[in-house]
C-alpha cells in the first residue's frame, strides 16, 4: 500500500473575469517512511497542493488516493472519515477548536480516530515545549504555540500520512529543530510526511525536494 498518491492535478480559482491556474498537472507518490519537502515562492501553489491532497479542496482535474482509497470526488463526509482515519493536518489557517484547550483538542484529535492515550498526549506537549499551555485556549496562545499544539493534533494518531503547511513558519530556531526532530520521528515510525515550507532546514531534514512554480512541479 502507498499512502498517499496523487495523480495530474490541476486547480483553477477564478478573480472576476480573471482564470488563474494554482495547480498544473501535478503528479506525486509517498511512501511510509519518508520526509518529502514541497518548496517555493509564496504563491506557486503550496498551500492548495496540501488542501487538495488532504480533501479539503477538490481538483478541478486528477486524482487524490489516501491509504489507496480514492479520496477525490467523494462525499464530504467520507473525505472527513478518511482524514481522521489516516490524515494528520496541519494548515496555516490552524487546526485547533477554539472553545478546547491544547490537550483538550489533541485529546479530540484522538477520540475521533477511536483511541485517548493520556500518556501519548502529555508527551506530546512536552516534546514540543509547551506542557504549561496544555489547559489553555488557543486564543491565548502565541503564533509559535498555536503552530505547535496543532502539530500535537496532527501527529496525535501516528496517522499513514501526515500534511504540514509552513510548521516552522512562526517558531524560533530552538522549537524549528524540535518540530523538525517530531516531523523525522513520525517518518521512522512508518508515516508518509509532507511539508510545504521556505525553511532551508526542513528542505535539509528531508529524504526529498520538490520544488513548485506556478503550480508545476520543477523536474
Amino acid at each position: 500500500m502507498r499512502p498517499l498518491r496523487a495523480s495530474r492535478l490541476h486547480r483553477f480559482f477564478h478573480a472576476g473575469d480573471e482564470e488563474v491556474q494554482a495547480l498544473r498537472d501535478v503528479s506525486l507518490e509517498l511512501d511510509g517512511g519518508e520526509l518529502v519537502a514541497i518548496t517555493g515562492p509564496s504563491g506557486s501553489g503550496k498551500s492548495t497542493l496540501v488542501a487538495c491532497l488532504c480533501g479539503l479542496d477538490e481538483p478541478d482535474g486528477g486524482t487524490v488516493w489516501v491509504a489507496d482509497e480514492r479520496l477525490s470526488r467523494r462525499g464530504e463526509g467520507r473525505r472527513a472519515a478518511l482524514r481522521a482515519r489516516h490524515v494528520g493536518l496541519l494548515l496555516q489557517g490552524g487546526n485547533l477548536v477554539r472553545h478546547l484547550t491544547v490537550e483538550e483538542n489533541v485529546e479530540l484529535a484522538q477520540r475521533l480516530a477511536g483511541r485517548s492515550d493520556r500518556r501519548h498526549r502529555t508527551q506530546l506537549l512536552e516534546r514540543l515545549a509547551i506542557a504549561e499551555r496544555a489547559r489553555s485556549l488557543p486564543g491565548q496562545l502565541s503564533g509559535g504555540e498555536t503552530a505547535r499544539a496543532g502539530l500535537a493534533v496532527a501527529v496525535a494518531n501516528h496517522p499513514a500520512v501526515l500534511l504540514a503547511d509552513e510548521p516552522t513558519g512562526e517558531v524560533d530556531s530552538d522549537n524549528e529543530v524540535r518540530v523538525i526532530d517530531l516531523l523525522r520521528e513520525e517518518a521512522r515510525r512508518g508515516s508518509a510526511v509532507l511539508v510545504a515550507s521556505h525553511s532551508d532546514a526542513v528542505a535539509g531534514a528531508a529524504d526529498r525536494v520538490l520544488r513548485l512554480r506556478d503550480g508545476s512541479l520543477l523536474p
